[in-house]
């Protein structure tokens, strides 16, 4: 089995090749590959992984010291938690508003600088994007095409396109729809990604510190872009158990600020 994404296989039996997760009783997780000779070591005991190939997913399955585990197929969130990284990854929280506010659907062209692990970029490809990614450090291009095969397949490769490159320098191609980058000096990309833009489209960039964010939007001013607007997006869990309803001691606070632009023909200026 090729690992295909976890949700062509949902409703048929966990196969040979194919990633789970495994979820004991304090919710600690473990993202294993299956194997017909494998075996799952943990301080509570083994569990040969003949014994989940075959059953449903959803299924608890013991160890030799009779600890039980769930196990199920894990969603790109719990893949990008536990997939092999260097750089830190984007996280979930921020995922899904850069898929909304960069509106990325199917046959979108998209230009990522800043590839990093490929969170992002699975994301994206799970959208059905076509994605170039411009990526400095080899072996993190290397990490990511990796980890794109494991858990969406060949089919999302052959919509992506990793270069050994410093888009600082430029982007060579044209007719690009967004332009999504995870860089420490989007501002400098923003004449590159002006040429490299269609009509309309739509510059987001990932930046940790307010710093960034307000270095960038006013370069910004100073550009073809329209509509800029920077958001931060927090998560925080709430504990329900009876009448106990409170939020979390802990949640995921700051992590990054997301910046979009529009670029248009002529944009409104102040005065």
């Amino acid at each position: 089995m090729d690992a295909p994404e976890a949700e062509l296989s949902l409703g048929k039996p966990l196969c040979a090749g194919e990633q789970v997760l495994l979820i004991d009783k304090k919710s600690r997780r473990y993202l294993i590959t299956l194997d017909d000779q494998g075996t799952f070591h943990t301080h509570a005991g083994i569990i040969a992984h003949t014994e989940m190939i075959g059953r449903a997913e959803g299924v608890k399955v013991a160890t030799n010291r009779g600890n039980k585990f769930l196990v199920l197929r894990p969603t790109l969130s719990d893949y990008v938690l536990k997939m092999p990284r260097g750089a830190q990854v984007i996280y979930p929280k921020d995922l899904g508003p850069i898929l909304m506010h960069a509106d990325i659907r199917p046959g979108v062209r998209v230009l990522e600088s800043g590839v990093g692990s490929g969170a992002l970029s699975m994301a994206l490809l799970r959208s059905g994007a076509q994605v170039t990614g411009y990526e400095i450090r080899e072996d993190f291009a290397n990490r990511a095409l990796n980890n794109i095969k494991s858990y969406l397949g060949d089919e999302a490769l052959s919509r992506y396109q990793i270069e050994h490159r410093d888009c600082y320098l430029g982007i060579d191609e044209r007719g690009f729809d967004r332009v999504l980058l995870d860089l420490p000096e989007p501002w400098q990309i923003v004449g590159h990604a002006e040429a490299a833009l269609v009509p309309g489209g739509i510059f987001l960039a990932y930046t940790p510190s307010v710093v960034q964010a307000m270095q960038l939007r006013e370069r910004l001013t100073k550009s073809s872009f329209a509509l800029a607007s920077t958001i931060e997006v927090l998560e925080r869990g709430w504990h329900i158990k009876g009448e106990a309803v409170r939020p979390d001691h802990r949640m995921v606070g700051h992590t990054g600020f997301l910046t979009t632009a529009r670029l248009v023909e002529s944009p409104f200026r102040d005065g």
